[in-house]
C-alpha cells in the first residue's frame, strides 16, 4: 500500500512518483491550496493538493480532518524557497498529490494529540490514541531497541532464552499473589509468578548453566509511579559463578542497552557501596548520588552536650545526625509542612523537624540557643553551613534516623529540582545486604531479599548461633539515580542449608515439603553453585526515555488503582463462570463498573 514510509523521502527522490499511506497529522487551507502533513510511526511528509493537477483530489482534500487515514500517490518535489522546514528530516521536499484515497474517516478526537494532557485517566481510556503521539511512539520504540540489545548481548554471552510457566505455585517474593482457580482441580488455585525464582534455580540443577528470560511477573501490591501489578524483568541465572561474575555481566549488559537506546557510553564498571554505608550516608539503599546532601553524624559535636534530647539519645545508644540542604533557606511554609509530614511517616516522634536556617547573616532556629559556642562553631565547620543553607536534624535509633533523613533528603531534592538532570547516569552497586530482618509486630524473622539467598560465608557462625541481625547476604542491587534497576544474589544450593533457612523463617519441615519439596528434592541430586539477578525492564526503559513513570513506557498500563480504563478490567463475572471454577463470591459491588 506504500512505496516509502513518511520519514524516508529526501531531495534525492525528487521527480519520483511515490505512494504514501498514514494519518493526517494536520491539514491547512491556503486560499484553495490544501496542505496536509501525512504521518506514520516513522515521521511526517508534507503533501500539497493543486486544483489544476487533479480537481477531484483537491476537492476531496478539503474534507480532510486530523487522524483520517489516507493514501496518496504523487510526485516528490522540492519545496519553494522560504518554505523549507529544517526541523523535519523531510523538510526540503513535499509530495504534489495526483491521487487521494480516504481509507478511513476519523471522528472528532477526545483530546489533541499534539498537546500534553494532564488528565491521565483520559489518556488511559483512549490509550490507542495516546500511543500515536510522537513522545509515546518514541518511548515504545526505545523500549524495543534496548530489549533487542539485551537479547543480543545475552545470546552472545552464551545464555539460553527459556520460558517458565505463568500458572504456578505461589512464590515468596514479598507481595500478595494473584490467584487463578483451577476448573479441573476443584478448590485448588494457581498463582501468577511474582518472579521465575524457583524455576530458574531448577534449570541450574538441570545443567543448563546459563538462562535468561524477558519475564512477565505479577504482584498484587499498592501501586506508584515505578510499580505496576504486571511488569517485565530481564531474568538471569548462571551456574559456577560468583558475585563479581554477575556484576561484570550486568555492567556490560546495561552498557549495551544504554548505548543502543541513547547512544551514550556509561562506565565499564560501577562503584560499590555496602548497605550499611548507603543507609548511614544517604538514608536509602537506592541512593541518588547525582547530588550530595549527605547525612553527617554529629556524635563528636554533641559528645558533651547539655541539650537534653540529644544527651538522652546519645546516652541511650542512639545517634544525632543532620543534612545540609544548601541554598534552601527560602523554603516555604507549605514545603516545610510537607517535610514534616514525610518525617512523621518515617518515624519522627515529634510534630516538627528540628532545623537551623542560615539567613541574613544569622542562624535562625529554636534550637540554636541551647547549643554552646563550641558546639555552634563545630556544627558550622562540620556541615559547611553558609548563607542560604537549611540544616535538618534527627535524633533516635540509627535505623530510624537514616529513614527520616533519607526521605527528607529525597524530598528536598525534588523541591529544589536537584533530581531533574536526566543526562547524568550515576550507577552504583549496593552490596552486603542483611540476610534477615525482624518484623517488630510478629517477632518473626523475614528474608530481606528472598529465602533462597545465600548467607555471607564469613557470617555462617552467626547464623548457626542465632545472631540473625548481624548475618549478611551475598546479595547485590544495581542502582541508578535513586531507582533500583535490579537485584540478585548468590543462591543456596545445599538441601540442609536451604531447610535451615526455611526453619529460621518459621517454615517447619511439613510446610517445607508442601511448598518447597520439589526444590529441596532437586538439591539432593548434585545442585551446582549458582546465582543471578533480575533487572526491571520497565524502569530501565523509563530512565532511557527520560520519563518519571513506567506507565509512559508500557503500551497498555494499569492506573494507580490497578484498573485498565480502556478495556474496563478488572470486571465482574457472572455466577455461571464462577460456578464453573467452583468459586462462590459474597461481595456486593456498591456501584456498577462503567
Amino acid at each position: 500500500m506504500r512505496t516509502h514510509h513518511c520519514n524516508e523521502l529526501r531531495e534525492s527522490h525528487i521527480g519520483q512518483t511515490v505512494t504514501l499511506i498514514g494519518w493526517v497529522n494536520s491539514a491547512r487551507d491556503h486560499g484553495g491550496l490544501i496542505f496536509a502533513d501525512l504521518r506514520d510511526r516513522e515521521g511526517l511528509t508534507q503533501c500539497v493538493f493543486h486544483p489544476e493537477d487533479n480537481p477531484q483530489a483537491a476537492k476531496l482534500s478539503q474534507t480532510l480532518r486530523e487522524e483520517d487515514v489516507v493514501q496518496v500517490i504523487g510526485v516528490v518535489s522540492k519545496r519553494i524557497e522560504g518554505t523549507l522546514n529544517d526541523k523535519l528530516p523531510t523538510g526540503a521536499i513535499e509530495i504534489v498529490v495526483r491521487e487521494l484515497r480516504i481509507v478511513n474517516k476519523a471522528d472528532v478526537l477526545p483530546f489533541q494529540l499534539d498537546k500534553d494532557l494532564s488528565n491521565e485517566d483520559l489518556r488511559m481510556k483512549y490509550r490507542y490514541l495516546d500511543l500515536r503521539r510522537a513522545r509515546m511512539s518514541k518511548n515504545i520504540r526505545q523500549r524495543s531497541i534496548i530489549t533487542a540489545a539485551a537479547r543480543r548481548y545475552l545470546d552472545t554471552s552464551g545464555f539460553f532464552e527459556i520460558e517458565t510457566p505463568i500458572l504456578s505455585n505461589p512464590t515468596p517474593e514479598g507481595a500478595r499473589d494473584f490467584l487463578v482457580p483451577s476448573r479441573l482441580n476443584p478448590g485448588r488455585f494457581y498463582a501468577l509468578p511474582q518472579a521465575p525464582q524457583q524455576y530458574k534455580q531448577l534449570m541450574m540443577v538441570a545443567g543448563l548453566e546459563k538462562y535468561y528470560q524477558i519475564a512477565r511477573c505479577f504482584r498484587d501490591e499498592d501501586l506508584r509511579a515505578d510499580r505496576q501489578p504486571e511488569f517485565t524483568q530481564i531474568d538471569i541465572e548462571a551456574s559456577f559463578i560468583g558475585q563479581d561474575d554477575i556484576m561484570t555481566l550486568v555492567e556490560g549488559l546495561l552498557g549495551t542497552m544504554f548505548q543502543a537506546g541513547l547512544g551514550v557510553e556509561i562506565p565499564a564498571s560501577f562503584p560499590r557501596m555496602t548497605y550499611n554505608d548507603a543507609m548511614d550516608i544517604y538514608g536509602s539503599d537506592k541512593p541518588d548520588t547525582r547530588y550530595d546532601m549527605r547525612i553527617i553524624d554529629l556524635a563528636d559535636v554533641f559528645a558533651a552536650t547539655g541539650f537534653k534530647i540529644f544527651r538522652a539519645t546519645l546516652d541511650g545508644g542512639g545517634v544525632v545526625r543532620a543534612i545540609n540542604a544548601k541554598g534552601f533557606a527560602g523554603i516555604t511554609t507549605g514545603q516545610m509542612n510537607r517535610l514534616n509530614e514525610i518525617a512523621i511517616q518515617a518515624g519522627l516522634p515529634v510534630k516538627t523537624l528540628a532545623f537551623v536556617k542560615c539567613e541574613d547573616g544569622e542562624f535562625k532556629s529554636p534550637l540554636w540557643k541551647f547549643f554552646t559556642d563550641a558546639e555552634k562553631d563545630a556544627l558550622v565547620a562540620k556541615l559547611g553551613m553558609a548563607e542560604g543553607d537549611m540544616v535538618f536534624f534527627a535524633a533516635g535509633s540509627r535505623d530510624t534516623v537514616a529513614t527520616i533523613l533519607g526521605r527528607v533528603r529525597t524530598e528536598c531534592a525534588v523541591m529544589m529540582e536537584l533530581n531533574k538532570d536526566s543526562t547524568t547516569f550515576n550507577f552504583l552497586w549496593i552490596v552486603d545486604f542483611p540476610l534477615l530482618a525482624l518484623d517488630e509486630e510478629t517477632g518473626q524473622w523475614g528474608a530481606v531479599h528472598h529465602p533462597f539467598t545465600r548467607p555471607h560465608p564469613d557470617d555462617m557462625e552467626k547464623l548457626a548461633a542465632g545472631d540473625y541481625a548481624n548475618v549478611r547476604a551475598v546479595a547485590y542491587d544495581v542502582v541508578l539515580n535513586g531507582y533500583e534497576l535490579g537485584g540478585g544474589s548468590i543462591r543456596i544450593h545445599e538441601k540442609d542449608l536451604q531447610a535451615r533457612m526455611f526453619s529460621v523463617l518459621g517454615v517447619g519441615p511439613e510446610e517445607q515439603q508442601i511448598k518447597f519439596g520439589h526444590l529441596l528434592d532437586a538439591f539432593r541430586f548434585g545442585a551446582p553453585p549458582h546465582g543471578g539477578l533480575a533487572l526491571g525492564l520497565d524502569r530501565i526503559a523509563m530512565l532511557v526515555a527520560g520519563e518519571d513513570s513506567i506507565r509512559e513506557v508500557i503500551a497498555f498500563p494499569k492506573n494507580n488503582k490497578g484498573a485498565d480504563l480502556m478495556s474496563h478490567s478488572p470486571c465482574p463475572v457472572d455466577l455461571k463462570q464462577l460456578r464453573e471454577v467452583y468459586v462462590q463470591s459474597t461481595w456486593k459491588d456498591p456501584k456498577p463498573v462503567p
